[in-house]
């Protein structure tokens, strides 16, 4: 009598074993794939978007982060600089025409580095939703001129996004898109000059770290970066 006991509790406990392996396998079936959950909606898939570096000396988390924002929501990014071989006149250089066509690795400040698609002479803001000027060191010397202007107001004129980071949102007064609108830009206890210059330009400053005004977006330096990033996907996609 005990023995047969004994081989009952056994089979009972092997099939109540076996009922849980059981159930716990068509749980993990019904149950979503952990990719399906982490998956960010692609709403940019449709949008492309021209970066403007120095080809020297850009600040590299203000090129970084936003990138990495638009790009992970689906747009197709490019990025534009100057010739290698250009020097800014202020600078009493000359620049060497011959090279003007010449492309390469752009190099920010803290040593990134970036494949230069295009030019910037050669940027049709027809072909892009948005355009976005990055600042750093390097930007009023190799991007303050007459070709980063007419970007800036062809951009403007066909009804496209327009941003600018750092001391970059200076190229954007000169252009004369900021006139009555809101902006924002780096400056410091020491040095308010780009303010002023915003200012002289008919823009109405705002002391925020990332401005929006239509679709005109400004940040103010390295630390906005990622709200200047979202700041621009928001406007994209029309939220």
């Amino acid at each position: 009598m005990k023995k047969n006991l004994i081989f009952i509790g056994i089979v009972v406990i092997v099939l109540m074993a076996s009922i849980l392996i059981y159930l716990n396998l068509i749980a993990k079936k019904e149950k979503p794939p952990l990719q399906e959950k982490i998956t960010m909606p692609k709403t940019l898939e449709d949008k492309k978007i021209a970066i403007i570096v120095a080809f020297k000396d850009f600040r590299d988390e203000e090129y970084f982060v936003p990138k990495e924002i638009l790009e992970g929501a689906g747009a197709e990014v490019k990025t534009a600089s100057n010739s290698e071989s250009a020097k800014s006149a202020d600078e009493g250089g000359e620049e060497d025409l011959s090279s003007s066509t010449k492309m390469g690795r752009a190099l920010g400040a803290d040593g990134g580095e970036v494949e230069v698609d295009l030019l910037v002479s050669d940027l049709n803001p027809a072909y892009f939703d948005a355009v976005v000027f990055i600042g750093g060191p390097g930007c009023l010397a190799n991007l303050d001129n007459e070709n980063s202007y007419k970007v800036a107001k062809e951009t403007v004129s066909k009804g496209k996004v327009i941003a600018a980071i750092c001391v970059s949102p200076i190229i954007l007064a000169k252009a004369g898109v900021l006139e009555d609108k809101k902006a924002t830009v780096w400056s410091s206890a020491l040095d308010r000059g780009p303010v002023a210059i915003l200012k002289e330009n008919g823009a109405i400053y705002q002391d925020k770290t990332v401005v929006t005004d239509g679709k005109i977006i400004t940040g103010n330096g390295p630390e906005a970066s990622k709200e200047f990033g979202e700041a621009i996907l928001k406007v994209l996609t029309g939220e």
